[in-house]
C-alpha cells in the first residue's frame, strides 16, 4: 500500500480488508439464503430512496435532470438486482460434465463458487448504476465486497455508503471514500477480484497495480464508439436515434455515440436531421430541467478545447442551440456542437469525447467505414442503423466492438441476458446478468473416480498392455 495515503485512510482501506478476508476465512461465501435477502432488501431501499439519490446526483453535477437519474442510475440496478434474485440458484447449480470414455464409470461437474473479496472501483458519470449493477452479480456468486466510488461525486457516494450501511454488515459489503491516493492504495489491496470502469489510460495502471498480487481484472474502459449509417437507412429517423444516445446525461456516457459516419451524398441532410431532432428533444439549454450540465469546470473546458483545436485544423463547428441563449459558465451547461471536415489528428478524432460534441465523417462506400473503425482501437460500442440483413452481416464480420446496438443507440446495456464488456483496449470481461455471476465465480473442476474402474490399465510397470492401449488411443 502506498505511503502517499494519510494513515487514517490507509489504515480503514487495511481494517476493511482485513474485516472481510477474516470473515472469508471463518465464515465463506454468503449463503444462497443471504444473497437472496441481501439482493432485495438493496432494491428496496434503492426505490424507497430513489428521490434521494437524484437529489445528490443532481447537487454533484450542478444539474441532472431527475428523470435521467432514475432511468439510467437507478432502474438499471434494481433491474439487475431483481434478475439476479430470480436466477442466481439455476446459475449456481452443479453442472454435470461428459467423461472420456476410457476414464469411465467416473463422473465429472463443475462447482460455481464465490472467489472471495471482491473490489469494485467505479467513475462519476453513472456513480450509482457503475457500482451496484457488479455488486449484483458478485453479490448473486457469494462474494464479499468492497466499494470505491468517485470522488468527483462526493454526495452520491456519502449517499451510497448510508444505503449499503442499512442493508449489509461491513464484513459483508462496505464502501470506502476518498480521493485519487485512496483509490490508488485500494487497487493495490490484494483482491480475489477486481472489476474497474473509467478511462483507459487509468485502466492500464488498474491493470498494473492488480498484477503486483496477481488479482484478476475486469476493466470496463471506453473508447470511441462509432455509429455507422448505411444508405438504406432514412437520415431522418437515425439523426433522432442518435442524439438521443449522444446527448443523454450531455454526452458523459462511456457508450455514448463518440462519432457518425455517413453516406457523402447524405451528409449534409444528417446534419439538418440532427439539428431538428435535438431541437425537439432540447427546445432550450440554460433553464431546461431534461439538459445536464457537465460534471466539472476542468471537463467543460476540455470539451471547449476539443472543438477549438478542430477548428483550428480546418474543421467546420455547427453549435445547436435552439433558444439562441447565451449560457451561463458556471451552470456548467454545454451547447450541442457537429463537427464537420476534422482531419484525423484533431484532438477530437483521438479522444473519447464524453461530451455533447458529435464529429461527422463522410464515407463513399461500406467497405471504406469498415475499414475506418478497423483502423482505430476497438470501442465498447458499436451503433449500425441498416435495415438491408446483408449489409448488417457484412458490417459485422468487418468491425469488432464491445457489444453492438441495431438501429438504435445505448440499449444494449440494458439487457441482463446480454453480456455487457468491452474487448481490447476497450475493456476485458464482462458482467450483467449470468455474464456478472460467471465473472466473480470460480468454476471449480470436480472429478469423482469410480469405486470399480479402469485406472490401473496406466500404471507402470509398463509393457505389451500400454503398448496395446496407446495403439487404440492414438489410431
Amino acid at each position: 500500500m502506498h505511503d502517499a495515503v494519510p494513515n487514517p485512510a490507509r489504515d480503514r482501506l487495511q481494517a476493511c480488508f482485513n474485516a472481510q478476508k477474516r470473515a472469508w476465512t471463518e465464515q465463506g461465501g454468503l449463503s444462497p439464503e443471504r444473497r437472496d435477502e441481501a439482493l432485495g432488501s438493496l432494491a428496496e431501499a434503492l426505490v424507497r430512496r430513489a428521490d434521494d439519490f437524484a437529489e445528490a446526483i443532481a447537487a454533484d453535477f450542478g444539474h441532472r435532470s431527475p428523470h435521467e437519474t432514475k432511468l439510467a442510475d437507478l432502474y438499471p440496478v434494481i433491474a439487475s438486482l431483481r434478475h439476479a434474485r430470480r436466477h442466481f440458484r439455476r446459475w449456481m447449480k452443479p453442472r454435470r460434465r461428459p467423461i472420456q470414455w476410457m476414464f469411465q464409470p467416473g463422473t465429472g461437474r463443475i462447482l460455481y463458487q464465490p472467489l472471495g473479496v471482491v473490489g469494485i472501483v467505479s467513475p462519476w458519470n453513472y456513480p450509482v448504476q457503475l457500482a451496484l449493477s457488479p455488486l449484483a452479480g458478485a453479490l448473486a456468486a457469494g462474494n464479499r465486497v468492497m466499494i470505491k466510488p468517485s470522488e468527483i461525486t462526493p454526495r452520491t457516494s456519502a449517499l451510497m455508503e448510508d444505503v449499503i450501511a442499512e442493508v449489509f454488515n461491513p464484513s459483508e459489503v462496505v464502501v470506502v471514500q476518498g480521493g485519487p491516493d485512496v483509490a490508488r492504495a485500494f487497487t493495490h489491496l490484494p483482491f480475489d477480484h477486481l472489476l474497474f470502469t473509467g478511462s483507459t489510460q487509468v485502466g492500464r495502471q488498474v491493470m498494473q497495480a492488480a498484477a503486483d498480487n496477481l488479482v484478476p481484472v475486469t476493466l470496463e474502459l471506453g473508447g470511441k464508439s462509432p455509429t455507422l449509417i448505411a444508405s438504406d437507412y432514412p437520415v431522418e429517423k437515425a439523426a433522432e436515434r442518435i442524439a438521443v444516445g449522444k446527448l443523454f446525461n450531455a454526452g458523459q456516457t462511456c457508450i455514448a455515440p463518440d462519432y457518425v459516419l455517413v453516406p457523402r451524398e447524405k451528409e449534409e441532410a444528417f446534419i439538418a436531421a440532427y439539428r431538428d431532432a435535438v431541437s425537439q428533444l432540447y427546445p432550450t439549454l440554460a433553464a431546461n430541467p431534461d439538459y445536464t450540465a457537465i460534471i466539472s469546470e476542468r471537463h467543460r473546458a476540455r470539451l471547449r478545447h476539443l472543438i477549438a483545436d478542430a477548428q483550428e485544423r480546418g474543421a467546420s463547428v455547427h453549435e445547436i442551440n435552439p433558444g439562441g441563449e447565451t449560457l451561463d459558465p458556471t451552470q456548467r451547461k454545454l451547447a450541442p456542437v457537429v463537427l464537420t471536415h476534422v482531419p484525423d489528428h484533431a484532438q477530437a478524432m483521438q479522444e473519447e469525447i464524453f461530451g455533447p460534441v458529435l464529429p461527422v465523417v463522410a464515407y463513399d462506400d461500406v467497405d471504406q467505414a469498415c475499414r475506418f473503425i478497423g483502423a482505430r482501437p476497438h470501442p465498447l460500442a458499436l451503433y449500425l442503423f441498416s435495415h438491408d440483413k446483408a449489409t448488417t452481416k457484412r458490417i459485422l464480420a468487418r468491425t469488432q466492438s464491445g457489444g453492438v446496438a441495431i438501429n438504435d443507440t445505448l440499449l444494449h446495456c440494458v439487457q441482463e441476458e446480454l453480456p455487457f464488456g468491452g474487448v481490447g483496449p476497450s475493456g476485458m470481461g464482462a458482467y450483467h446478468g449470468e455474464a456478472g455471476f460467471r465473472t466473480f465465480s470460480h468454476a471449480r473442476s470436480v472429478f469423482r473416480q469410480a469405486w470399480f474402474n479402469g485406472a490401473g490399465m496406466t500404471k507402470a510397470p509398463y509393457g505389451s498392455r500400454m503398448n496395446r492401449l496407446l495403439s487404440m488411443l492414438l489410431r
